[in-house]
């Protein structure tokens, strides 16, 4: 019993020692085995490794693709237009050994670092040598291009792998950004004003031809219409000459029968002026003489009726 009980702290111990020799390469990672800080085993294949227990320790760094995003870096362009880029990019641990001497034990974060130094430089670098309108273009992937060689041979001192770089933002800093939205607005009020001046020229140019036909058009139909008055002027005028030629006395005993119409209505008019004007020579004196002057000179015989004649009586009274 005494034998067994201290045979069995040594069986624990040993057991111990022997697993904590062991240790699993998983297929995601590389393994350093490192002896006071010295590399001694780098493993990259999967599997179960082996070391010396509590002297040697076991490192893990992961093999997979990994990402790194940029802050917001403001550049100069060729042509001194700043311009704010962010950048992605993506790495690999190619040289386990290398990394590991060039990070120490920081690991990833302390290459995180490195490599986001390294890629600003690179940008500003290939951006820095072309105008602004190359990088605001749809078509920046020379560029990419550039800066991902530029950074993978930097990058390579790392033991690491700089497989791509992509500009994920290309943009004006937010006070040019301002300046630009203002140019912009500036230049489409200028356009949207002359499109305005053009539509105002071409609707004037419409209102002054329309004006035009509508002034030769009036005039036409003036000059159409005194041509006209003036033939009806003059056929009106030929009547009355006529009428003056037949008769000028019964023309005048007329003129006179409308004056005194026109002059006599009842409208509270009021007329001054001699008695023996002209305007009352047919009201001063007998009418029936005046009418009868101007009647025509009947013979005896065709004025002195048939005595034995019966007078035709009109089918209907002349005064009603």
């Amino acid at each position: 019993m005494k034998r067994t009980a201290l045979l069995l702290p040594v069986v624990v111990v040993i057991a111990a020692l022997g697993i904590s020799s062991l240790f699993v390469v998983d297929e995601r990672e590389n393994v350093l085995v490192l002896q006071f800080g010295q590399v001694k085993q780098v493993r990259t294949e999967p599997g179960l490794g082996f070391k010396i227990p509590v002297i040697q320790e076991v490192v893990r760094y992961d093999a997979r693709i990994l990402g790194l995003q940029s802050q917001p870096l403001e550049i100069t362009p060729l042509d001194d237009r700043r311009l704010v880029v962010d950048a992605f990019m993506r790495w690999r641990i190619v040289n386990v050994t290398d990394f590991r001497e060039a990070v120490g034990i920081e690991g990833v974060m302390a290459a995180q670092g490195r490599l986001e130094r390294i890629l600003n430089a690179s940008i500003r670098e290939v951006l820095g040598s072309v105008p602004s309108t190359a990088v605001l273009s749809e078509d920046r992937t020379a560029l990419m291009n550039r800066i991902r060689d530029l950074a993978r041979r930097q990058a390579a001192t790392l033991g690491v792998e700089v497989i791509d770089v992509r500009l994920t933002r290309t943009d004006l800093p937010d006070q040019n950004l301002e300046a630009t939205y203002a140019r912009m607005r500036a230049e489409r009020e200028r356009e949207a004003a002359d499109e305005i001046a053009r539509g105002n020229e071409a609707a004037q140019r419409v209102r002054a031809l329309a004006d035009r036909t509508v002034v030769e058009l009036v005039s036409s139909a003036r000059r159409e219409s005194e041509i006209i008055r003036g033939e009806a002027d003059a056929q009106r005028n030929a009547i009355y000459a006529d009428a003056y030629g037949l008769d000028p006395e019964f023309f005048a005993f007329s003129r006179s029968l409308t004056s005194y119409e026109r002059a006599m209505r009842s409208q509270n008019t009021s007329m001054v002026m001699r008695p023996d004007s002209e305007f009352f020579t047919y009201l001063r004196t007998d009418g029936s003489a005046a009418i009868r002057d101007l009647l025509p000179e009947v013979p005896d015989e065709q004025a002195r009726p048939d005595e034995d004649a019966q007078p035709e009586m009109p089918d209907e009274p002349l005064i009603q």
